[in-house]
């Protein structure tokens, strides 16, 4: 009886034993299909190169004009290089402000970012206190596009044939002599400002609600002047509606090669450009701001887009994200001067 209790209870222990260890298989099985499980579904999510969707690409002026044009000359071949659409939104208001608040608050991920320009990021931050974004606090730099000058242009009635004969009229008579932008702080109505402080002249500004409607009353002879972007001002100069002062590059247009540039017409020094770039908000992901910068430099190489940026007067300037940022403390410190000087202030 002894001898059989103790086998039995040696096989139930065995059984137990076995039991256990299947159990214990088991849990072992399910932990390892679980985590196989998890790892599966990271794997892809991890795995997925940027991007995987449409890339929203927001220009701060509205619809038709220059900005526009640079937006969709970039856009169409960076699209085909990154393998998804880039879809441009026009966002216009208060010299590119709104558009460039809104970006800086987007989500930092790639899939919002900005076309600015030297106004909107040097110039306006500076002069309305309510622009609500800090250009190199709030945006990550992708990479600068390109440069491109305006034109010194004069109505037919204004008697000066060049930049030294309107100087010299512009100091015989104080303030007659209006000049239009495109608004107050674009880089247009800042250019006017240098060219007067640099003249040591008086000329009065007037403001308009965009480059049409200004250039359209410079046309009809109610303002004299205005600084105008090339392509804005190159039918009506070629035609003789509008007389051409010089350009604000140091070197001359390629558009307006027998214009003379304003600093070989009297006031050495003097240049005044617009230049663009992609950001994105601050906190995006340094491989994708790579990413971006490399396709963009690849495609401001093509000569599709170089002869589309000519058109506009521009010449590409591809680079480091950081050449953008010294670029912007460069403007920054340049413009707070004249500002500070005249003592410009928006609302």
């Amino acid at each position: 009886m002894v001898e059989g209790g103790e086998g039995v209870g040696r096989q139930g222990r065995i059984a137990e034993k076995r039991d256990m260890g299947a159990g214990l298989r088991r849990r072992t099985g399910f932990a390892a299909i679980a985590l196989l499980a998890a790892c599966a579904a990271a794997v892809p999510a991890a795995a997925q190169p940027y991007p995987t969707r449409p890339v929203t690409l927001v220009v701060p002026f509205p619809p038709g004009g220059s900005a526009t044009i640079i937006a969709r000359a970039i856009a169409d071949k960076l699209g085909d290089a990154l393998g998804q659409q880039i879809v441009v939104d026009n966002r216009g208001g208060a010299g590119g402000s709104i558009a460039a608040r809104q970006v800086a608050r987007s989500a930092p991920d790639g899939y919002t970012i900005l076309l600015a320009f030297t106004g909107t990021l040097a110039v306006s931050p500076i002069i309305f206190a309510s622009a609500g974004y800090d250009p190199r606090r709030d945006f990550a730099a992708i990479g600068l596009i390109g440069e491109a000058p305006s034109v010194f242009a004069a109505h037919p009635s204004v008697p000066a044939q060049s930049v030294a004969e309107l100087i010299k009229l512009a100091k015989a008579s104080p303030g007659k002599f209006h000049f239009g932008s495109p608004g107050i702080g674009t880089i247009n109505h800042l250019a006017g400002e240098l060219f007067a402080a640099t003249a040591n002249i008086k000329l009065t500004h007037v403001p308009y609600k965009g480059t049409g409607p200004a250039v359209t009353d410079l046309l009809g002879g109610h303002i004299a002047l205005m600084f105008v972007p090339i392509p804005a001002a190159h039918g009506n100069v070629t035609s003789g509606m509008l007389r051409a002062l010089g350009v604000t590059s140091v070197k001359r247009s390629r558009l307006l090669p027998d214009v003379p540039t304003v600093a070989e017409s009297g006031l050495p020094g003097f240049e005044v450009v617009q230049r663009s770039a992609l950001l994105a908000p601050v906190g995006t992901p340094r491989p994708i701001i790579e990413r971006l910068n490399r396709e963009l430099n690849a495609v401001l190489a093509t000569d599709e887009v170089r002869r589309r940026l000519a058109v506009e007067g521009g010449e590409p300037i591809p680079g480091a994200p950081e050449e953008y940022i010294a670029d912007i403390e460069r403007e920054e410190t340049r413009w707070s001067a004249l500002v500070k000087t005249i003592g410009l202030r928006g609302e």
